[in-house]
């Protein structure tokens, strides 16, 4: 009898490839020949798959292909559609036997190429290769268990039972069968007969380690199993199936951790505990983890590392008393998470002693946000910040006031509320730069006025980050004298300016130029200095007028050339008044 062969690619079908030749003088369908093997595998619960097989199609003809496995009687056992597919599948899912693989090629339509039929019979234009053979070998098995893993606390005086295990002897095959129980390396501490058994074993007495229980089945006699013995080296026709693990822990011990006690002032900067240490030569427990509590226990945090408690900003904590503590547990334990309290964790856990950390109150400004912020100065357009906000999670003091510096600290204002500082122009205070600050501090302080430095404020007293306002002064060009000039155009006497000045007290910009213009303001050129300009001869311009004058800009502006009109430039851009050049 021959199990059905579970083929797990060979539900796909046959690849059939039509045909579209009008031609009727079809050849008759050849196979060709296909080689490797034959195969002998044991059926031991190891997988079983071909490979080296190799398909000879020099002379094979046929408009569809299949590959077949049937049992040795002929019977289609699965019909892979590709070698690959073939050397996928495993036939120690198949049982003791043996298989024949076959390559068939085929014109048309064919009745019986179907699965649980015989390939000897089917019926059309249908040829099948040579077969190779695969012989399947029943060796003893011992199947497989399935169950836990167990783990227990050992010597708390509770029974330790396993249940639940169960036995798949599906592929199970060997005339006498027993349980094996082993420690971790093999050796066989009991040979319990049935399952009930070994569910009646009371592994609390076994003391802290790990058993294994096995199933074994086997053939005839076996030396080697027996009590004291290791089951990896029984002899004869035996095997043994998979293991299940049960561990056995001692009660946990979280041995004792040293350092500090530690005291912080909350005040904005980072407080890191260090220098801790852990003594955990009595300890014991696999699973371990440090805890954060407050001063009852109630559980801020669990740092899996020693690296990450001294990592922990305390500052962020606020004012209070918080205890470090080491534990180890083993199994699962509930109540070991935020917010529940570390002396109520239940299951098989334990607790060091703790270290204090106090964390002292002392003022702190908090922190703000927005800009930074930058402004044109200067041209009569009201210039507020908006968008500032505050964050006063960790702020402290009784007293509060907003705070405007110079670039050196020198206060400038102290408006007292947000809304003042937004409300506050800035456009009236000419280029340069600000800084906004926030203020928190207790009683009376010295230092907090106008004119003095906020970095130099004595008393309890604290300044938060800082926004930077940044004003620049727009674009001014001055004013230019000389002229207005006329000139015969066109007598061959040269024609150039002179004598024109420049008041630049006023101006500002990065950047300058002279722009000469016609009297529409087109730009006609653009002299870099007034050099240049004085050097222009205006006798070849013909009849007309120029304008001449001066510019400042900043940053990069646009329609600053030549064909461009002057009054229609785009950027931090500004003219002087002009000179008049009139050209007869």
């Amino acid at each position: 009898m021959f199990k059905k062969l579970v083929l797990g690619v060979l539900a796909i079908g046959v690849i059939a490839t039509s045909c579209n030749d009008d031609d009727d003088s079809i050849p008759a369908a050849e196979a060709g020949t296909i080689a490797g093997g034959p195969f002998e595998f044991d059926v031991d619960g190891e997988p079983d798959m071909v490979s080296g097989v190799t398909l000879d199609a020099t002379n094979a003809i046929g408009d569809s292909s299949v590959w077949i496995i049937t049992d040795d009687q002929g019977l289609i056992l699965g019909m892979p559609p590709t070698i690959e597919a073939v050397e996928g599948v495993n036939f120690d899912d198949a049982g003791a036997g043996t298989c024949l693989i076959w390559y068939a090629r085929y014109n048309g339509s064919v009745t019986g190429l179907e699965m649980g039929m015989n390939a000897n019979d089917v019926e059309g234009d249908f040829d099948l290769s040579n077969s190779i053979e695969v012989v399947r070998n029943q060796v003893v098995n011992a199947g497989k268990i399935a169950g836990g893993p167990f783990e227990f606390s050992v010597a708390d005086g509770t029974p330790d039972m396993v249940s639940g295990i169960t036995l798949d002897d599906t592929n199970a095959f060997g005339d006498n069968s027993t349980w094996v129980i082993t420690d971790g390396d093999g050796m066989i501490l009991g040979l319990p007969g049935t399952l009930e058994m070994v569910e009646g074993v009371d592994f609390d007495g076994a003391g802290d380690g790990l058993c294994l229980i096995w199933y074994a089945r086997y053939n005839g006699t076996v030396t080697g199993l027996e009590m004291g013995m290791n089951a990896n080296d029984v002899t004869g026709e035996f095997d043994l199936s998979n293991a299940i693990e049960v561990v056995r822990n001692r009660v946990a011990n979280a041995g004792s951790i040293a350092g500090g006690p530690f005291s912080f002032d909350v005040d904005g900067d980072a407080d890191m505990v260090s220098g801790i240490t852990l003594d955990s030569s009595e300890a014991f427990g696999e699973n371990s983890t440090w805890i954060i509590t407050d001063d009852q226990g109630v559980i801020l945090g669990l740092p899996g590392t020693l690296e990450m408690v001294e990592g922990v900003n305390f500052d962020d904590a606020g004012a209070g008393t918080c205890l470090i503590w080491y534990a180890r547990y083993n199994g699962t334990v509930t109540g070991l998470e935020m917010g529940m309290n570390a002396n109520n964790v239940e299951g098989d856990f334990a607790l060091s002693n703790s270290i204090e950390v106090v964390r002292n109150q002392v003022v702190n400004a908090g922190k703000i946000s927005g800009g930074p912020f930058t402004f044109s100065v200067g041209d009569g357009t009201p210039d507020m910040v908006s968008g500032i906000t505050l964050d006063d999670t960790n702020a402290f003091g009784d007293n509060s006031t907003w705070v405007i510096t110079d670039d050196q600290g020198v206060i400038l204002g102290l408006p007292g509320t947000l809304a003042m500082v937004e409300a506050n122009d800035f456009d009236g205070a000419g280029d340069g730069t600000c800084l906004i600050w926030y203020a928190r501090y207790n009683g009376m302080v010295t230092g907090l006025q106008a004119g003095m430095n906020a970095n130099d404020v004595t008393g309890d007293f604290d300044l938060s980050n800082s926004i930077e306002v940044i004003r620049n002064q727009v674009a001014k060009a001055g004013t230019i004298s000389g002229g207005p000039f006329t000139f015969t155009a066109g007598d061959g006497t040269p024609d150039m300016v002179s004598g024109i000045t420049i008041d630049s007290s006023n101006a500002f910009g990065e950047n300058s130029t002279w722009i000469i213009t016609d009297d529409q303001g087109v730009i006609l050129g653009l002299p870099a200095t007034l050099a240049m300009v004085e050097a222009n001869n205006f006798d070849g311009a013909g009849a007309g007028v120029c304008l001449i004058w001066y510019a400042r800009y900043n940053g990069t502006v646009t329609g600053l050339e030549a064909g461009m009109n002057a009054n229609d430039v785009m950027g931090d851009f500004a003219l002087s008044n002009s000179i008049q050049v009139t050209r007869n």
